[in-house]
């Protein structure tokens, strides 16, 4: 089992660490590509700061993001999963997992990034300020990048174990599925049930996503497709249903009461 999931807009920033390794990160066969986006974003940032502030959609509050972005090469890096920050990763609490969880997660996660196209956990990487959305000069569209370079290296690496994709829809536009591993994949949407209605949330979708993937981690479980995924979650209490989504792809829509 492979699950992506989408990354964090704040960042904790390493304050002390050896500086970046391309080819030291998961799916080394994307250094090429990765090497790209980030001469576009470090020269961007190093000879126009009022232009990437306006590029890159950094408040007047937060120009020191700019800066960072600048030092990108030297910065200190810090495991993956110590530097992504937010309600996902609060809930999933990588750090207090026990042992054998964190082992199953550095062979399991992966993280989208318009860095780095995809990183693991265990990945050290320094923190960093560009969107999924964000149009770069001398390359253009972050996602349309990753989109012609993500698919060879991301399906070698998936081979036929089953893809959870839980990542959002900005990230989702990076890499798609091909038709022939639609039966191999399966996304997940989260459903607030309150007095019979159930509808979709957001800020709790994100916790809920890292609980789910907690729980996993934590109890082994390794199912090897949609349907056996379900049944797992099922096993450790969750409410679940399988639906038909698109392009192929099975959905699993988690029901949950209590945000």
């Amino acid at each position: 089992m492979i699950v992506l999931l989408p990354p964090s807009e704040g960042k904790t920033a390493p304050r002390r660490g050896k500086s970046l390794d391309l080819g030291g990160l998961t799916l080394p066969g994307l250094t090429p590509a990765r090497e790209q986006v980030l001469d576009a974003l470090v020269g961007l940032c190093e000879r126009d700061p009022v232009e990437a502030a306006r590029v890159l959609d950094v408040p007047k509050t937060q120009l020191g993001l700019v800066d960072l972005n600048a030092r990108l090469r030297s910065a200190p890096t810090a495991r993956a999963d110590q530097v992504y920050s937010g309600v996902l990763y609060d809930a999933l609490s990588p750090a207090t997992l026990s042992a054998a969880a964190r082992r199953r997660a550095t062979t399991r996660l992966l993280v989208a990034s318009s860095l780095f196209g995809m990183v693991g956990p265990a990945d050290r990487i320094p923190a960093y300020r560009l969107s999924g959305d964000a149009v770069l000069p001398g390359l253009g569209g972050v996602a349309a990048h990753w989109r012609a370079a993500l698919g060879p290296a991301l399906e070698e690496h998936l081979g036929d174990r089953l893809l959870v994709d839980l990542r959002s829809t900005t990230y989702a536009a990076f890499w798609r599925p091909p038709a022939a591993l639609a039966r191999h994949v399966a996304t997940v949407r989260v459903l607030h049930e309150t007095n019979g209605k159930r509808q979709v949330v957001s800020h709790f979708n994100k916790a809920t996503k890292g609980r789910l993937v907690r729980t996993l981690l934590e109890s082994g479980a390794n199912p090897r497709s949609p349907g056996r995924l379900a049944e797992a979650l099922r096993d450790l209490d969750w409410v679940v249903e399988v639906v038909d989504g698109p392009r192929g792809v099975v959905q699993l829509d988690v029901v949950v009461r209590d945000l």
